[in-house]
C-alpha cells in the first residue's frame, strides 16, 4: 500500500485499526467491514476488501462476520 510511496506499513495498519482511521471505521460494530472498504477503496482500488479483511482480524480478533455484532 504505502511502501512505494515511502510510507511505513505498520504505521498505516495502526492508523486504520486504532488510530483516526479506525475511529471512522468503528471496528467491532455492525457494518465495520463495509465502512473499511468504503474508506480504503479510493486508496487501493480492487484491493481494499482483502486489506480490510486483514485489518478486521487485527482489530477485532476474528474475520468479518465473526466475533461481534
Amino acid at each position: 500500500m504505502a511502501e512505494g510511496n515511502g510510507g511505513n506499513a505498520e504505521d498505516l495498519r495502526e492508523y486504520w485499526t486504532t488510530g483516526p482511521g479506525g475511529m471512522k471505521i468503528r471496528w467491532g460494530t455492525p457494518g465495520d467491514f463495509d465502512r473499511c472498504v468504503k474508506q480504503l477503496e479510493k486508496y487501493m482500488p480492487g484491493q481494499a476488501e482483502g486489506y480490510c479483511n486483514r485489518l478486521h482480524q487485527r482489530a477485532v480478533g476474528a474475520p468479518p462476520g465473526k466475533g461481534h455484532g
